[in-house]
């Protein structure tokens, strides 16, 4: 086996280049080779190796080094190595096995009716004037409330919620180091609200999740209060920025292509099939990073213990051999035996996939009926490329105005 560190590899500034740039950088370097080498590791592209990497368990997440990597350390470090999108091994199946019967299809199937609720209401507020901006009208607030629901936060804490989550998703933004007051001032006031929902819950159980993962129990094993806390923060920061630059980037793709707007809008039924396809083909979370925890054998290739690899899930979302002429956006497209990666692959698989799934497939269909013949009004403003979870700033449209329900 040859060192990773020892090979010709092409070169991808993936910190330098737009997103169409990055993709079709990876793609002229994946012709060369099946690795690239980018700045502060190496990279893999292709499906396979893609799901292969984050399927071997010597392999962990490096979200963790995130503010080691910025030069930052402390509680917000120490954090980021406590919560289940960092852990490993046994104790990560622990409670992954713990909480998983409260993340199941049919739990999140129970929230659909509360989710076009929420919907429609916000569509209310725009659809007479058959205009919008996309992301601070419907986007933003969209998960916000469905969160809670699944939580049991009262109504008048939404807007807490909200602004905890965008304070708390700051980590992902390549700044840390400007954005640490934040960071942690949200962490701190989210942490002392939780404890005090988890106290009321001990005592009065209700029918949401927080009183689902208190009950959990397997073998007498039980979470503790500092688990509970560390979960329901996991929640709020999986369900709501996710949701919300995926469902942007999910209407931007058919404001390109307004006849599979219509198309959605007169067959609801493709749903399904409408969001795997959106989330292939423009996912909000282009990619993970992963470090060798030892060294690891791959394909002819060792990786030394340390080695950064980043898996780009964007450009595995476009592997030929995976989907018959990957650039075609077709919400018609058979069902692939070969699932999306945006939600990522193995042990960390996104825990909220369920949830998501569902909000998109109850979002999609129901602007499309409620907001026909969309078109842009106005470029699109994209976040910058460095940020993790990524999508429009900024999506202004205009449509036919319909009335009210």
């Amino acid at each position: 086996m040859t060192s990773v560190h020892e090979l010709n590899l092409p070169e991808v500034d993936v910190f330098g280049l737009e997103r169409a740039a990055v993709l079709s950088a990876f793609e002229s370097a994946a012709e060369q080779h099946w690795i690239a080498r980018v700045p502060l590791g190496y990279a893999v592209t292709r499906y396979d190796d893609v799901v292969a990497i984050l399927r071997e368990r010597r392999f962990h997440s490096a979200i963790s080094l995130l503010p080691q990597m910025a030069g930052v350390e402390g509680t917000v470090t120490r954090r980021n190595q406590q919560s289940i999108l960092a852990m490993e091994g046994d104790e990560h199946a622990r409670l992954r096995r713990l909480v998983a019967p409260a993340f199941t299809p049919k739990a999140a199937d129970r929230l659909r009716p509360f989710m076009r609720e929420v919907l429609n209401g916000l569509i209310d507020g725009v659809a007479a004037q058959g205009r919008c901006e996309l992301v601070t009208d419907v986007c933003e607030p969209y998960p916000i409330p469905i969160i809670c629901e699944l939580l049991g936060a009262p109504k008048q804490d939404w807007k807490l919620f909200s602004q905890w989550a965008t304070d708390i998703f700051r980590i992902f933004n390549n700044d840390i180091a400007n954005d640490l007051a934040r960071i942690q001032a949200a962490s701190d006031e989210l942490d002392q609200y939780v404890r005090a929902m988890i106290d009321e819950r001990r005592g009065r159980p209700a029918d949401d999740l927080l009183s689902e993962m208190i009950a959990a129990e397997e073998a007498g094993d039980r979470l503790s209060t500092d688990e509970l806390v560390m979960m329901t923060e996991a929640v709020l920061m999986a369900g709501t920025d996710t949701t919300r630059n995926q469902l942007a980037c999910c209407v931007a793709l058919f404001a390109e292509r307004p006849y599979r707007w219509s198309l959605l809008a007169a067959q609801p039924e493709l749903a399904s099939r409408a969001v795997e396809e959106t989330m292939r083909h423009l996912g909000a979370v282009r990619g993970t990073v992963r470090i060798a925890s030892e060294d690891i054998g791959y394909r002819d290739v060792v990786f030394p213990a340390g080695t950064l690899v980043m898996t780009s899930l964007a450009a595995a979302n476009f592997d030929g051999v995976r989907w018959p002429d990957p650039h075609r956006f077709d919400i018609t497209r058979e069902p692939s035996s070969a699932p999306q990666l945006t939600f990522g692959s193995g042990i960390h698989y996104c825990l909220g996939a369920s949830l998501a799934r569902a909000e998109l497939q109850e979002a999609l269909p129901l602007l499309a009926q409620r907001m026909p013949d969309i078109e842009l009004d106005g470029p699109i403003d994209w976040k910058p490329p460095t940020v993790g979870i990524w999508g429009p700033a900024r999506l202004r449209l205009r449509f036919t105005p319909t009335t009210m329900r």
